[in-house]
This record gives structure tokens, C-alpha cells and sequence, in this order.
């Protein structure tokens, strides 16, 4: 089961070889509380979200993450607006920040796994037509930072290290890992 209303995460599942038989979104609050670093955050909404779902559904694996892009400690927004996404890229030009990817496991018996994945990503510095066609492209729409790197957006990233699939939405090598010692066959 996924906990997830994210179309990528479940595309990213089935890319090895996972198709969850039931998404259902946690539906959660995911304020950052104040003074939460970004890092803390990813880990605690993948953790709730993980848990949320596991309580409706105590007899399934249940599979959690959560996404949080960040420039230091300040924590960017899920662009839902164009002046989210103008913000959001204006602050990442020419920068590198960092991608904070937190997954949870849940087992039927209980057993919990919870890893937490950073990713550096850096946006080469964007002109002002690159930015308004980005903008205009609309595919920062609800993404966490404003852009969606396996989109349009790879054309404007310089350079990344560490997971590709974390930037996307969910490190699959990680979940790979937890689900196989929790002893989930894939």
C-alpha cells in the first residue's frame, strides 16, 4: 500500500517492479513546526503520513514518503501559485540546495524501517526567459521547490549528488533496501 497521492511516487514503485494494490493519501497536516529544520521535517511528515494509513489499514506494508526541498534552513513551499514557482526558482538559481527525502515501512506485524536521503541538486544561474517559460510550462505546479526535475527542469540543473529518484519523490534504492529486510518479496 502507498501512502501517497503523488503520481510519481507510484510511478517510481512500479519502475521496481512494486504495484501497491491500494494508494490512499495520508491526509495530514504538513506544517513545519517552528524551528523545525527541513531535514527533521521530511522525516516526521514520511513517519505520520506512514502511520496515518497503516492505522486504517493494520494488516498491509505500507510504504511513506515525504519530500522536502531546501536552500540552508530555509524550507521551500509546494509551489501551487506562478509566484510560488518565480520565488521558488529565483532562489535556486545559481545555487545549490538540498533535497531532503524521508520513507517510512510499515509492516502487517508492525515492524517499522524509516530512513532519511539527501540530495544536492545546483541550478545553473537562470535567465529571466528561462525562468518566465519555465513558469509558463506549469509544470512547478505542486511540487515541492517548484520544479520537477524529470521534466523540463533537467535542462536547467547543473549538476546533482546522490539520488536521482529522491528528487523525484521516493529513493528507491532506500525503500529497496527497507522493504527486503522487512522481509517484503519483490
Amino acid at each position: 500500500m502507498l501512502a501517497s497521492a503523488s503520481p510519481r511516487r507510484l510511478d517510481l514503485l512500479r519502475q521496481i517492479g512494486i504495484a501497491p494494490d491500494v494508494v490512499e493519501a495520508a491526509d495530514i497536516d504538513e506544517s513545519p513546526r517552528p524551528g523545525e529544520m527541513p531535514a527533521a521535517l521530511a522525516a516526521r511528515l514520511s513517519r505520520a503520513k506512514c502511520a496515518a494509513v497503516a492505522a486504517r489499514h493494520p494488516d498491509s506494508f505500507v510504504v511513506a514518503a515525504d519530500t522536502v526541498v531546501a536552500c540552508g534552513r530555509r524550507i521551500l513551499p509546494k509551489a501551487e501559485s506562478e509566484a510560488d514557482a518565480r520565488r521558488c526558482l529565483a532562489l535556486l538559481s545559481g545555487r545549490r540546495h538540498i533535497v531532503h527525502g524521508g520513507v517510512a515501512v510499515r509492516t502487517p506485524g508492525g515492524r517499522e524501517s524509516h530512513r532519511l536521503v539527501a540530495t544536492g541538486v545546483t541550478f545553473k544561474r537562470l535567465t529571466p526567459d528561462e525562468m518566465a517559460a519555465y513558469v509558463e510550462s506549469g509544470e512547478w505546479h505542486g511540487k515541492a521547490g517548484g520544479y520537477a526535475i524529470q521534466g523540463r527542469a533537467a535542462g536547467l540543473i547543473r549538476a546533482i549528488g546522490g539520488s536521482y529518484s529522491n528528487v523525484v519523490g521516493l529513493d528507491l534504492f532506500a525503500l529497496a533496501q527497507m522493504l527486503r529486510g522487512l522481509g517484503f518479496a519483490f
